[in-house]
């Protein structure tokens, strides 16, 4: 696998080394000792999996405090565009983002580290999106940040009366109102 470390200290996107002959592919899709020498040893308790339909966008969430989770997620089936937003105020990148592209064809897996809110659009007709946790969800301690702030300047590429989110998503706060990570 090759790890590439994005803008944003400690936030990687991982593509997988593919074999595919007649038969269909073959991959690693984690390794434990590859993962914890190239980004650090990360507990990974659960494996969650979601199902979406075209412009489906999830996000911006996170968990404060000892519930914060990192993640490392990947598509198995369609294509996300995924979006990490750092909220740790002593980074020099505080508040800004990285953005990436995970489909069934690249198979690129995308690590957020603790400290970041994260989201995901859905840009095919269907995408199967798993993602392992380092935490158990805790109710009381989730937090969101509104997906279309313009402080955020994320260039999400679908008309926004396209987009298909929850309720709680569209009262989310402002970045400006924001819970922030230490």
């Amino acid at each position: 696998m090759n790890y590439i470390e994005t803008e944003i200290k400690g936030i990687y996107i991982i593509v997988p080394n593919v074999f595919q002959d007649a038969r269909g592919y073959f991959m690693e899709s984690w390794k434990r000792a590859e993962f914890e020498q190239h980004i650090g040893a990360v507990d990974f308790i659960q494996d969650n999996e979601s199902k979406s339909s075209y412009g489906v966008l999830r996000g911006l969430h996170y968990q404060k405090g000892d519930a914060s989770q990192a993640k490392l997620v990947r598509v198995i089936k369609g294509r996300v565009l995924d979006v990490a937003v750092d909220l740790r105020k002593s980074s020099p990148t505080f508040g800004k983002h990285v953005m990436v592209e995970l489909s069934e064809d690249n198979k690129r897996q995308f690590f957020i580290p603790r400290g970041f809110a994260h989201g995901f659009l859905v840009l095919s007709d269907e995408a199967i999106f798993t993602y392992k946790v380092d935490n158990v969800y805790a109710p009381q301690a989730e937090a969101g940040i509104r997906w279309n702030d313009q402080q955020l300047g994320i260039n999400w590429p679908i008309d926004p009366k396209d987009v298909q989110t929850s309720e709680k998503d569209l009262k989310q706060p402002l970045f400006a109102d924001a819970e922030y990570f230490e």
